[in-house]
């Protein structure tokens, strides 16, 4: 039998180097560019190597791995000191601009040194901006090195995508304790009263009074849970802080990246000429801006006059004019993300965060009187009817004839001319004023939502604290203004529609099923009948507000019918806007202040061919969905923060008058207590249900009110109240009030359901006696 040979010995010589692997300056380089994320797979397949080169590759990474110049971590290559091309990320902080800066999260700081910061930019997709972190995000950041002149290197990193967001961080004023630690007061109502203890190494330098955001690192089964201070924001005590507090709360973008500023600051006025310009020139037009006299920018202005056409007898040509933002802010540009990062202005008692820097908006953007300045109008010929027959929009240089207040315009037409309207008054007020009338007649057969809800605007001392608050008189020359502002923005959807472009809608659904029925079972309660229909219209809504008009529940009724309704937002798709009454119909009339106007500006210009900066042919369907979704999103965090403003205010308005009596209207029901809006402020307050009685009080949400289980006294939205201030907390805006008046006897109802919407205490002794609080008149 055969033996078998004996293995010859195994020669161990390194392998030589095949044509086309690479050199070990180029392996190099491409595991460096590739940092945390390839392996000898990726090598491979990258270089086109076959069996045999991987051999000689294999032997080349552990060459460079003994020489310490490449490492290797989770079966993956890096390149040590090195920052991947690809790195996970925490947000850290903000520098002096603002900006975001990150910082690597699996970093060796022993083995490399200190992490570098990393300059956050926003992801772009076609022309629109990406994901948006805030601090405490851990973000997939794509690098980039870019070498400064004094040789060092500065890093910036593109958004991919945000893996986490930040763990809940909590806002709030740090109060120092003698150990160098402290305490956190929440601003937040909801957390009123629950403190948050910071222990000196996790103080970060936090001051008396300064308003800063923690994250909770520990929670105990006794005592405050453990906080941790994130950033430090500024001092409550300086001035615009209330503001300040809500402008943080809500991630709201206050400072002005550079690139913005500096593209602001290099704006050239636009002028009448060129061979593409297809502006005209209508500066003798004596158009007209009517405003709050405390605006701070004047974009729109309108100007009426007589139709002469013997067709159109009694019919009226409107004009209204809108600052040409779209000639000053490109798309793509870094106004354009930045405006867009912002969705719109806001506007607190004390201070406006603009959607677009001053040189812009209250420059170049605004329509000062006497003064050239670029413009989007429409002209719209209505019938005697009021009904519009036709319109064209126009790209135009105007030049406004005089700046008007509301009050100063409707004292001119009332008889009470000053210097600056006298000149006005018959050649341009008049017409308006007649050209509103004969609009009016087409919105009354229209009949949109008329809810009756007047709005209150707080008057600050120059300290920045409450002087006073005002219910500011609704005028004629409020309502002309809406209502050719409504007008130019449905000739913008339709125009737009017509020529098949693209646009960002303004609409408005029709309230739920569930909703309607809720109203319905309400209204019952007041011997009202609400038809049941599969459509519903709003003049269905104003006959029901017709018949309670001037009545003790005038005010219930319209809160309940507002509670009923659903929320306008921006969208792509168009389902109309139920509470107007309009098929169609998109915000075109303010394009400084919001994002929505200034697309449908492009969308125009694009669609009559009125220029070179309108609305890219690349823009997708699905860019503007996302486009619409975002500025929907930014409109409700700018609406919760200027409520929340308004309420911080107030309290500290309030915080000095404790234990003094109030009368107010109860404004929201729910199981937990009352809410209460006094009359002279406006301010809010809670009731708790457990401080109303000796009763167990049930909600009835048919009734929207609270209602004893033996008593029958009944606490309902709309009545009438007279209320103690017993608690404030002005950082959180909170206030804390005690009934003192009596509530409406039950006749003929059912006695709730035992237990149902019960309130916290079990035995009626538990409960304070509000015989005492009322001065013992029972």
């Amino acid at each position: 039998m055969r033996k078998p040979a004996r293995p010859k010995p195994r020669k161990e010589a390194v392998p030589r180097r095949p044509k086309g692997l690479p050199t070990r300056e180029e392996l190099t380089a491409f595991i460096a560019s590739h940092g945390g994320d390839v392996g000898k797979r990726e090598i491979s397949r990258a270089f086109g190597l076959d069996g045999s080169d991987r051999i000689v590759l294999k032997a080349m990474l552990r060459e460079l791995a003994d020489e310490g110049l490449i490492g290797r971590k989770r079966h993956k290559l890096h390149v040590p000191g090195a920052l991947p091309a690809v790195v996970m990320s925490e947000v850290v902080e903000r520098d002096e601009d603002g900006e975001l800066i990150a910082k690597p999260i699996d970093w060796d700081e022993e083995e490399h040194g200190e992490a570098p910061h990393i300059l956050v930019r926003l992801a772009r997709r076609g022309r629109m901006a990406g994901p948006a972190p805030a601090i405490g995000d851990r973000v997939l950041l794509k690098t980039d090195e870019i070498p400064e002149a004094d040789g060092r290197v500065r890093h910036t990193g593109r958004v991919l995508k945000i893996i986490e967001k930040a763990r809940a961080l909590t806002l709030g004023i740090f109060r120092r304790d003698a150990q160098g630690g402290g305490r956190l007061v929440p601003v937040d109502k909801r957390h009123m009263g629950r403190e948050l203890v910071i222990p000196p190494d996790f103080a970060a330098d936090a001051q008396e009074g300064d308003l800063v955001s923690v994250e909770v690192v520990r929670h105990h089964a006794y005592g405050l849970p453990t906080a941790k201070v994130k950033e430090r924001l500024g001092s409550i005590s300086t001035e615009k802080a209330i503001s300040l507090i809500a402008i943080h709360a809500h991630g709201i973008p206050s400072v002005f990246r550079r690139e913005a500023l500096a593209e602001a600051d290099a704006a050239r006025p636009a002028t009448l000429g060129g061979r593409e310009d297809r502006r005209e020139d209508w500066r003798d037009l004596p158009l007209v801006t009517i405003d709050p006299p405390d605006a701070k920018d004047h974009d729109d202005a309108v100007h009426a006059v007589a139709d002469l056409d013997p067709d159109n007898e009694g019919g009226f040509i409107l004009t209204v004019a809108i600052a040409d933002v779209a000639a000053y802010v490109r798309p793509g540009s870094a106004l354009d993300r930045e405006a867009l990062a912002r969705g719109n202005s806001v506007y607190f008692p004390d201070r406006v965060v603009p959607m677009l820097p001053e040189r812009i908006s209250n420059d170049l953007c605004s329509l000062r009187p006497l003064e050239d300045r670029p413009a989007m109008a429409v002209r719209m010929v209505v019938g005697a009817n009021g009904r519009k027959k036709r319109h064209s929009f126009h790209r135009v240089m105007m030049r406004s004839a005089a700046r008007l207040s509301y009050i100063q315009a409707q004292a001119a037409i009332d008889g009470r001319p000053d210097d600056t309207t006298g000149p006005l008054l018959d050649e341009v007020l008049r017409p308006l004023w007649a050209a509103y009338a004969t609009v009016k007649k087409a919105r009354d057969a229209r009949s949109p939502l008329e809810l009756d809800l007047p709005e209150r605007k707080i008057l600050l001392k120059p300290d920045g604290t409450v002087d006073k608050v005002v219910v500011p008189e609704r005028l004629d020359a409020h309502k002309l203004i809406e209502e050719f502002m409504i007008l130019a923005n449905v000739a913008a959807a339709e125009t737009l529609e017509e020529k098949h472009t693209p646009l960002v809608y303004r609409v408005h659904d029709q309230p739920s099923l569930e909703k309607m029925s809720g109203l319905r079972e309400f209204l019952q309660t007041l011997d009202i009948k609400l038809p049941k229909t599969e459509t519903v219209r709003p003049a269905q809504f104003n006959d029901i507000l017709a018949r309670v008009d001037g009545s003790e529940l005038a005010p219930l009724v319209n809160q309940v019918i507002l509670r009923s309704q659903a929320q306008a937002e921006y969208a792509f798709e168009n389902y109309g806007h139920f509470g107007l009454h309009l098929r169609r119909y998109a915000h075109f009339t303010s394009p400084i202040r919001r994002y929505a106007d200034l697309i449908v500006h492009r969308a125009l210009i694009r669609a009559l061919g009125l220029g070179r900066d309108g609305l890219p042919e690349t823009m997708t369907p699905e860019q503007l969905a996302e486009i619409a979704a975002r500025i929907s999103a930014s409109e409700r965090r700018a609406m919760a923060a200027e409520r929340e403003t308004i309420d911080r205010l107030i309290a500290h308005h309030m915080a000095e008058q404790m234990g003094a009596q109030f009368k107010g209207r109860i404004a929201g029901v729910t199981r937990a207590g009352l809410f209460v809006t006094l009359d002279d402020t406006g301010a809010d307050g809670f009731i708790p249900a457990a401080t109303l009685g000796l009763d167990y009080y049930r909600y009835d949400e048919s009734r929207h009110a609270l209602i004893g289980e033996h008593s029958g006294e009944m606490h309902r939205l709309g009545d009438r109240v007279e209320v103690k201030l017993v608690e404030a907390a002005p950082v959180a805006g909170a206030l804390r009030f005690e009934l003192i008046s009596e509530g409406q006897q039950v006749t003929g109802a059912r006695k709730g359901a035992r237990g149902a919407g019960r309130s916290r205490f079990r035995r009626p002794e538990e409960r304070p006696r509000r015989a005492a609080l009322r001065g013992k008149r029972r």
